[in-house]
């Protein structure tokens, strides 16, 4: 492993730990796998961490191959000795590679080079070399009007064109001015006067500049939109005496005719060639550090949505709410089957509110309904206050849903293979209804970037995006674990080692084989490898299997570990599950041999107390204020409750109930400083928040969580 000691020393981890993380990712296992069944050999590092070793790895690699095609391209010059050589595979970073490497970097046609072209180098070193005397007598003899250098004005301009680029491509002074551009720089925008109308919305940034040392991530996404659209025109700049000063610092040694010549060079050079490329590297670098704090922020509100507690196997009613067209309606068994569906009118134009409201009861009745799922859409609350009105003949609840998505859902093609005979609104009250049962089973349907929990997630790196957020689909699943015999195709793709083509073989097999008896059957489905067992079935939990352990965590490969110990405890593996006494028995330590250390068999300890156990907390029903229906209900001053829909970088979003969102401001979330927005508050979490103002032309409501 020849980058585990870089790695180990830059995150701060033992050289063993990374050795041993790398070969297990080389060996083509998964993140969750690691961090689950192989804690001895990592010692015990996290997800995170084995994220983190993976992707510097990577990064390592990527430089070591751009070394070698630096290296091959210069020792095809001729110009490669045995000093650049050792600098170049000594570089640590990409740009110092790139730094050693422009002077020899093949060039299109530039200023400098058609000077060269024309014999003025020489010229150009005698100014440099700044001696005393005249420079236009030195320019007089390279004055050939065959080559084009007519007098010695044209000759002095060849020279310090040529200069600029000596100083432009000198690795020391991109160093320094790099280092000035990081921390001294401002980042300027102006908008666009023929388009001031037009970018209304970006109007914090009409006149704006900021240091970009204290640039957010928001911020520079907006600003950088806003210059895409043609909207702003920005600029990224420290001040320019400073760095042209420090350039002649370096560059200048005489008081001169030749030195005046090397300073226009070097003004030439800071503006036309050095300050564009750093500016250039500075907004490549602004905008990865954006990117990733906004791909992060969408990953956390992500898994916290993935995670949202989970109401349960039981048999749902669920709406999604509309006026003119009235509000589908479906019926949804226990496990999520589509059992009835049709459409009521309780709302204008028709107003059918009796005939919508005994339907209602009728089906509650028949069906044994237990819970009623309401879209938070179009007409959401005014279908809430419907079916509070309503009297139902046996306790159900009614809870409004988070439909972000559903339609996107509606119209994909999973939607379409699940239920080909019906159209798009039954099928988004279908995700509506199945959402409140198991948010995670039934969200991995949607493309996560489309489930309306980020900020700006348009405007990032969308592979860098799509990884991430599968990532964190992935982390999620296999933290909850996967019923084998009831998870549609999209769950089981995201199980570790397993992905669409073998998750569509299992799926297949069920069905033409009927469920699952056990995890061991699933050697049977076609191309289920051993890889693929071990990787996966840790994961997957059988509640109606021959062996009790395939509803639990424990790994196959643990299996004759819990044998040894009912046989230590005179007890079967279904007694040691139920009963803590025969597991109080158990001394683990003398269970540790080559291959299980303790850490394992403390988990096996925990899964055996608590086999299966889901680890999203219990399911809490909130209520929203019934005295607030629209924007104009809401009074200054006031308390109101609310649901956290989404968390950004500046700030909360939560819904009150209403069309509108509530904004908590992220200087509203509490009495003392907050640099995370999570430190405070978490997705989907209920909170009571003062209303500090109410902008009704602007549908905007301002929250504070201070008081």
């Amino acid at each position: 492993m020849i980058y585990a000691n870089i790695i180990a020393r830059e995150l701060q981890l033992k050289e063993k730990q990374v050795i041993n993380t790398l070969n297990l990712l080389n060996s083509g296992n998964t993140i969750p796998f690691i961090s689950r069944y192989r804690k001895e050999m990592t010692g015990m590092l996290d997800e995170v961490s084995i994220q983190k070793i993976r992707d510097r790895e990577k990064q390592l690699l990527e430089l070591d191959t751009r070394k070698e095609f630096v290296l091959k391209t210069i020792d095809e010059q001729g110009k490669l000795d045995e000093q650049l050589k050792e600098k170049i595979e000594n570089a640590q970073t990409l740009f110092e590679l790139e730094d050693i490497y422009l002077p020899y970097k093949p060039k299109r046609k530039t200023r400098a080079t058609m000077a060269k072209e024309k014999g003025l180098e020489p010229l150009a070193k005698i100014i440099l070399a700044q001696n005393s005397g005249s420079v236009e007598d030195y320019a007089e003899r390279f004055i050939d009007e065959e080559k084009g250098v007519n007098d010695t004005e044209e000759a002095l301009q060849g020279a310090r064109d040529i200069i600029a680029e000596w100083v432009s491509e000198n690795e020391y002074s991109r160093k320094r001015i790099r280092h000035i551009f990081q921390n001294e720089a401002t980042i300027f925008s102006n908008v666009v006067k023929t388009k001031k109308e037009e970018a209304e919305k970006y109007s914090a940034y009409f006149d704006f500049s900021e240091p970009i040392t204290k640039s957010t991530s928001h911020r520079i996404l907006a600003i950088f939109r806003a210059e895409n659209e043609g909207f702003l025109r920005v600029k990224i700049e420290p001040e320019e005496d400073k760095c042209i000063n420090f350039l002649e610092e370096k560059f200048t040694k005489s008081n001169n005719q030749a030195a005046i010549e090397v300073k226009k060079a070097i003004a030439d050079s800071y503006k036309r060639l050095i300050s564009p490329s750093i500016e250039n590297e500075i907004r490549q670098n602004l905008k990865e550090m954006a990117d990733a704090k906004a791909i992060e922020i969408f990953s956390e509100n992500l898994r916290q949505l993935l995670l949202v507690p989970p109401l349960g196997e039981k048999v749902v009613l669920a709406i999604d709410p509309g006026y003119r067209t009235g509000c589908k309606v479906v019926i949804l068994s226990a496990q999520g089957k589509l059992l009835h569906n049709e459409t009521i009118y309780p709302h204008p134009p028709q107003k059918e509110t009796s005939a919508a409201r005994n339907k209602l009861i009728r089906l509650v009745n028949t069906y044994k309904v237990e819970a009623i799922a309401i879209g938070n859409g179009t007409a959401g609350r005014e279908t809430e206050a419907f079916i509070k009105k309503t009297s139902f003949e046996r306790e159900v609840i009614a809870v409004v849903v988070n439909e972000s998505g559903a339609s996107v859902y509606s119209a994909s093609s999973v939607a379409r293979q699940e239920f080909p005979n019906y159209d798009v609104t039954v099928r988004g009250a279908v995700s509506i209804g199945r959402r409140l049962m198991d948010p995670l089973a039934e969200l991995v349907k949607i493309e996560p970037k489309s489930i309306g929990v980020g900020q700006y997630q348009h405007d990032v790196n969308q592979t860098q995006l799509q990884e991430s957020l599968g990532e964190t689909v992935e982390h999620c699943v296999n933290k909850v674990g996967v019923e084998l015999n009831t998870a549609s195709k999209e769950l089981l793709s995201y199980v570790s080692g397993i992905g669409p083509s073998l998750a569509s073989n299992i799926i297949e097999f069920r069905d033409e084989n009927g469920p699952f008896e056990n995890r061991e059957s699933l050697k049977k489905v076609p191309r289920f490898g051993p890889k693929a067992f071990e990787q996966s079935a840790g994961f997957l939990r059988i509640r109606e299997s021959n062996n009790p352990l395939d509803k639990s965590a424990v790994h196959p490969e643990s299996y004759h570990i819990v044998q040894k110990m009912a046989k230590q405890t005179n007890s079967t593996i279904q007694e040691l599950m139920s009963n803590e006494e025969a597991r109080l028995k158990i001394n683990i330590e003398e269970f540790v041999d080559s291959k299980t250390g303790l850490p394992t068999l403390k988990d096996i300890l925990e899964e055996l107390a608590k086999p299966g156990l889901d680890p999203r907390v219990k399911f809490e029903l909130f209520e929203f204020d019934d005295s607030i229906r629209k924007i104009e209900d809401v009074q200054v001053g006031s308390t109101i409750n609310g649901i956290v829909t989404n968390i950004t970088a500046f700030g909360v979003f939560v819904d009150i109930g209403i069309h509108e969102n509530g904004f908590i401001h992220i200087s509203e979330l509490a009495n003392r400083f907050v640099k995370d927005p999570n430190e405070i508050v978490s997705l989907n979490e209920s909170v009571s928040a003062k209303v500090l103002n109410v902008d009704i032309e602007r549908k905007r409501i301002s929250l504070s969580l201070k008081e």
